[in-house]
C-alpha cells in the first residue's frame, strides 16, 4: 500500500473530520478500500451513517484513480449517484476496483478520441460483506491545458 497516498487521503480536509481509515490502496489505484466508521460526526438523526458522508467519500475516488492512471489529463467527477440499499448501522467499507481491462479500454479511447467519460460502479459494504450502498460514477477525462488554472484533478507526483 502507498503509505504516502493513504495518509494524504486520510488527512484530506473533507475526510479528516470523518476519521476514515485507508485499508487498501495500491500504487496504481486498481484496488481501494476505505473504512467509514460509525462515529458521532458521521451519523444521521436516525443513528445510522449519514448519506452525505458516504457521498463525500465516494465522490473523488474514481476521479483520483483516473488522475493516477492518466496523469496527462485533467479529470473530475461528472456524475455521482448513490443507491442506498440498507442502513449503514455499523462501520462501512467503501470498495473501489479499477481492473486492468477497463484501464486499457479507456486508454484506447483516449488515444483515438482525446477524451472520455467512463462509468464506474463501486459500493459500501458492512464488514460481513453485506452490500449497503451502490455507487455509480462517471468521470470526465479531458486533455490537460497547462495554461489553465486547472479544473479537476491532475496527478502532480
Amino acid at each position: 500500500m502507498s503509505q504516502h497516498a493513504a495518509q494524504r487521503l486520510e488527512n484530506y480536509p473533507p475526510f479528516k473530520s470523518m476519521s476514515i481509515k485507508v485499508l487498501e490502496l495500491d500504487e496504481q489505484w486498481r484496488q481501494v478500500r476505505i473504512l467509514l466508521p460509525l462515529e458521532p460526526q458521521n451519523l444521521n438523526p436516525g443513528g445510522t451513517l449519514f448519506g452525505g458522508a458516504m457521498a463525500s467519500l465516494a465522490d473523488p475516488i474514481a476521479a483520483l484513480a483516473c488522475a493516477q492512471r492518466f496523469p496527462d489529463y485533467t479529470v473530475w467527477t461528472k456524475r455521482l449517484q448513490l443507491n442506498f440499499l440498507r442502513p449503514g448501522s455499523e462501520d462501512l467499507i467503501m470498495q473501489f476496483n479499477f481492473p486492468d481491462e477497463l484501464h486499457q479500454q479507456i486508454k484506447t479511447i483516449l488515444t483515438e478520441k482525446g477524451s472520455h467519460t467512463p462509468h464506474f460502479e463501486y459500493g459500501f459494504y458492512r464488514t460481513d460483506g453485506t452490500h449497503c450502498c451502490q455507487i455509480s460514477c462517471e468521470v470526465a477525462i479531458r486533455p490537460a491545458d497547462p495554461n489553465s488554472q486547472r479544473l479537476g484533478f491532475r496527478n502532480r507526483e
